[in-house]
């Protein structure tokens, strides 16, 4: 029999390989390494992202760039009021010879979708991507699609304007990895980004398919702590207010926590990032800064305690130094 490959070269072969891919995004999109390397690692890790930010920071820009130097196909649907849910699906029309239908496939079937302003469209256009995110199936008439693999969805969504939009649904919300919020750059990262030259040729790709597809399995293997499992179980049981260990400022500020899919988008995240770090198993520093991007969208305040002036990330720190990751 053939010798079993060398594990630990794959990973550092496969670490070496994510590191350019991020350190080229980093240069490209300058300012916020944290978000970039949190949107790394939800692609490798296999799950999708929301990424909130003000219009002109870069975010179709950011995506387009990961999908370039991954050499995958890129898609984009520009969400609106009046988009269908065909119209990101696709669906059957009548064949032109012979009978019956065919199926006529939507921007979904790519590697990696940009929804641009998800939360224009409306609730019922926003469940077509539900089936998708979760299955990576298509479903028309009687019959399912299989989706390409790997299959990426990146949405965004304009925290300024609330006029003409549809708050996404917890459900909805659930199906993301991680949220990304893009802040506005500084006076000298704002110089540098006018400074930088956009016109120049973007380069030949760092990975392939293959190789996309050999990181996210290796990415699932990396080894978790043996108290992984139980502090991230106790971390997600201390956002909810009913929770005996959750701290006073979730009791009397949350109305709904963290589902047990943030738990999963934490070990999973934590994974990704430790192999982007260079690391040959999961560190606590990994699982603590997966879990701000992982939360932020999972947990649900009063209505009172938002008009008070109470953040989601107030509580999540408080949530994280009650219930440190060690």
């Amino acid at each position: 029999m053939p010798p079993a490959p060398d594990a630990s070269a794959s990973l550092d072969q496969a670490s070496a390989s994510a590191v350019s891919l991020l350190q080229e995004l980093r240069s490209r999109h300058i300012g916020d390494d944290a978000n970039v390397e949190f949107l790394v690692a939800a692609f490798f890790a296999g799950g999708h992202v929301l990424i909130e930010g003000a219009p002109g920071l870069g975010k179709t820009r950011l995506i387009h760039g990961l999908a370039q130097k991954l050499g995958l196909s890129f898609g984009r649907i520009q969400c609106t009021p009046d988009l269908m849910p065909f119209d990101i699906t696709g669906s059957e029309i009548l064949a032109r010879e012979g009978d019956g239908f065919q199926f006529l496939e939507g921007p979904v079937f790519t590697n990696i979708l940009l929804a641009d302003e998800i939360n224009r469209a409306t609730p019922r256009t926003q469940s077509a991507l539900l089936e998708a995110m979760e299955e990576r199936q298509v479903t028309a008439g009687t019959k399912t699609h299989s989706l390409p693999n790997p299959f990426f969805v990146a949405a965004t969504q304009n925290p300024i304007e609330l006029e003409g939009t549809y708050p996404l649904p917890e459900a909805q919300l659930d199906r993301f990895i991680f949220k990304l919020e893009l802040s506005r750059p500084s006076a000298k990262t704002l110089q540098a980004i006018l400074e930088l030259d956009y016109g120049e040729s973007s380069g030949p790709s760092f990975l392939d398919e293959d190789s996309v597809k050999g990181i996210q399995e290796l990415v699932a293997l990396m080894p978790l702590p043996n108290t992984a499992t139980a502090q991230i179980a106790a971390l997600i049981s201390a956002t909810h207010p009913e929770d005996n260990s959750a701290p006073e400022i979730v009791r009397k500020n949350v109305r709904w926590g963290a589902s047990p899919r943030a738990g999963l988008a934490i070990l999973a995240g934590a994974q990704s990032l430790a192999l982007l770090r260079g690391r040959a198993h999961v560190s606590p520093e990994d699982l603590r800064d997966a879990a701000v991007p992982a939360l932020r969208h999972r947990i649900a305040l009063r209505y009172e305690s938002v008009a008070s002036g109470v953040g989601v990330s107030d509580v999540i720190s408080e949530v994280l130094k009650n219930h440190s990751i060690q």
